[in-house]
């Protein structure tokens, strides 16, 4: 029985690739790469340093996995600059659909579970119109382990009292719907970026002679992992989960 949905933040409930306006405006002809090697390195850094057991907070991910990002493609950025665009994941822009997804689904529990640290999960979500609409938001700080590590998503049944079975957990990041479902919710892709359409993409953009960043995101970082732990629901977005099968409709 449904009782809570819980949604990931990065990806899913926020667009990563609206911090693209101002890495363009501080690196003119960059932008694009630079968004996109910034958000694939700060997920590795997530996973790398709950591997190795030298947890820092989403911040300093953020941040560092920017230093990288600049220092590889040979650009140099004064700390308040590196500090003025990493603190762009604090502001990052809602899916148009994001705020009447989650009022539509108002008969549940409904919470974030993010990576982000409790200061920008506090930001990000306190500063958009969705705020109304999330009773809970926690941060994977309170186990000091990034998504996918299971302590991470032992916080839902700690926090919120429901069991995994309960629970329909929303994510459009492969990593994050392969650890969710591993960890025993059941699990809602948001897909956003269809396998045929990748392909498609991959294939004009060949046969054009280069691979866009973007396009190169997209097929490592939006699909779907073959790690053997499939999604229950796939929707194109996130206003067809309140007609997912079992869910009553919103009432006043």
């Amino acid at each position: 029985m449904t009782k809570a949905f819980v949604f990931d933040a990065y990806g899913t409930l926020f667009d990563v690739q609206s911090v693209a306006d101002a890495t363009e405006a501080a690196f003119p002809g960059h932008g694009e790469i630079i968004t996109q090697i910034w958000r694939m390195k700060q997920l590795e850094y997530s996973w790398l340093r709950s591997m190795m057991g030298a947890y820092e907070d989403f911040w300093a991910v953020t941040r560092q996995s920017l230093a990288y990002t600049l220092r590889v493609l040979g650009l140099e950025a004064r700390p308040e600059l590196l500090d003025a665009i990493a603190a762009t994941y604090n502001s990052l822009t809602p899916y148009p659909e994001a705020e009447a997804a989650l009022a539509a689904l108002s008969g549940y529990r409904r919470a974030i579970l993010s990576n982000g640290s409790p200061a920008m999960l506090a930001q990000l979500v306190g500063n958009s119109p969705l705020a109304p609409h999330v009773g809970d938001i926690l941060s994977v700080d309170a186990k000091r382990a990034y998504k996918p590590d299971p302590r991470a998503y032992a916080l839902v049944e700690e926090r919120l009292g429901v069991r995994p079975a309960d629970v329909v957990f929303v994510s459009s990041n492969g990593f994050d719907i392969a650890g969710a479902k591993r960890f025993g919710f059941r699990v809602a892709r948001i897909e956003r970026a269809p396998a045929a359409a990748v392909r498609g993409e991959i294939g004009r953009e060949i046969g054009a002679g280069a691979i866009r960043p973007a396009t190169l995101y997209k097929a490592l970082r939006t699909q779907l992992e073959g790690l053997g732990f499939a999604p229950d629901h796939v929707v194109g977005s996130l206003a067809e989960l309140a007609a997912l099968p079992g869910i009553a409709p919103a009432t006043d």
